[in-house]
């Protein structure tokens, strides 16, 4: 895993996004993406398989936020 020095919350990490810079959790297998739809995934780049960044209520995240880091 690569450590980083600060966590990245769920608003900084959409913020990254917009901002065009690539955003990774847990390794750099995994990106995470705004889809067309306005939807936020974290996609394998090894299988395909996706999840949504958070769960249903759009708050809690499917991570640790010391997991997510910009590569």
């Amino acid at each position: 895993m690569i450590q980083t020095d600060k966590e990245m919350n769920l608003q900084e990490i959409k913020d990254a996004i917009a901002q065009g810079k690539k955003v990774h959790w847990s390794n750099r297998a995994y990106d995470v993406i705004k889809d067309k739809i306005g939807q936020y995934l974290i996609v394998c780049n090894l299988n395909d398989y996706c999840i949504g960044l958070t769960w249903q209520d759009g708050v809690t995240m499917n991570g640790k936020e010391e997991d997510f880091f910009i590569g």
